[in-house]
């Protein structure tokens, strides 16, 4: 049985689909016909695949992108709108948990955005450790057009990547942006070709996914850690503790004599 069929056993997804290539996990999202439009049922198999890929010790990496034209387009307004109190309450509850689940997990995850990635779409993309994108991708924050903000960590998420006066342009005018803008203002990694998008992907998350997963983590924890209140000493004596605890595994110490041998064999 392959990796796929492992993790899809646990459920059949109806709104997303789960691959693994290699040692990566692709959580695609699939409404294609809504763009992807984030209804509740959606949001609950989002976030019980992100766990089950979490939890899935044969991948070191993963990637989220969607099928068809868009990565997401936000929620489903038809259904957003006819939430009773609780009800929206309820779904606001769960974004949270959904981007938190990225957050932080203990392997890296890298948005693919492959069309447009808007509201919701483009707060799950700012939950991610990295984004890439293709060149016609769209992002962007429209809630102000519904006289709405961004509701799931938009305003806070989007400043940790870039300044002040380049986010209140974003909230303020609810416009979509390109990705090359987007990429010269440090919001996306890397710009891939529409044509093999996913092929591109997969071959720079490739490289991830060959790093230690031990090194990638504490990696992923400590530049998060960077964004709290927690006192700068603090942060460093973190830092300190971590590096120890990595230097005296048996990961580390073999991958230094490695280098010393091949050091002294390449110096003769």
């Amino acid at each position: 049985m392959n990796y796929t069929n492992q993790l899809n056993k646990v459920k059949t997804f109806k709104t997303v689909q789960i691959e693994i290539i290699d040692k990566i996990a692709v959580l695609k999202f699939n409404r294609p016909e809504q763009l992807n439009a984030m209804n509740r049922q959606m949001m609950d198999e989002i976030i019980e695949a992100i766990h089950l890929i979490n939890r899935n010790s044969d991948t070191s990496v993963a990637v989220i992108s969607g099928i068809g034209r868009a990565f997401m387009a936000g929620a489903d307004i038809k259904e957003y709108g006819s939430q009773t109190q609780e009800e929206f309450v309820s779904f606001q509850e769960k974004g949270k948990q959904l981007y938190e689940s990225i957050e932080k997990a203990s392997k890296p995850w890298i948005s693919a955005i492959n069309g447009f990635s808007l509201g919701g779409g483009f707060e799950i993309a700012l939950s991610c450790d990295m984004i890439v994108a293709s060149q016609h991708a769209k992002m962007g924050f429209p809630e102000v057009f519904l006289s709405l903000i961004p509701g799931g960590g938009g305003t806070q998420r989007l400043i940790q990547k870039i300044g002040i006066n380049r986010v209140k342009e974003i909230l303020f005018f609810g416009a979509q942006y390109d990705a090359t803008t987007l990429h010269e203002w440090g919001v996306v990694n890397r710009i891939f070709s529409d044509d093999n998008f996913m092929s591109q992907v997969l071959d720079f998350v490739g490289k991830l996914s060959r790093r230690p997963q031990s090194s990638i983590a504490e990696l992923k924890r400590l530049a998060n850690l960077s964004l709290t209140s927690m006192a700068f000493e603090e942060r460093i004596n973190d830092e300190a503790k971590a590096v120890k605890q990595l230097f005296l595994k048996n990961e580390a110490q073999g991958a230094i004599k490695k280098f010393i041998k091949k050091s002294e064999n390449d110096g003769k």
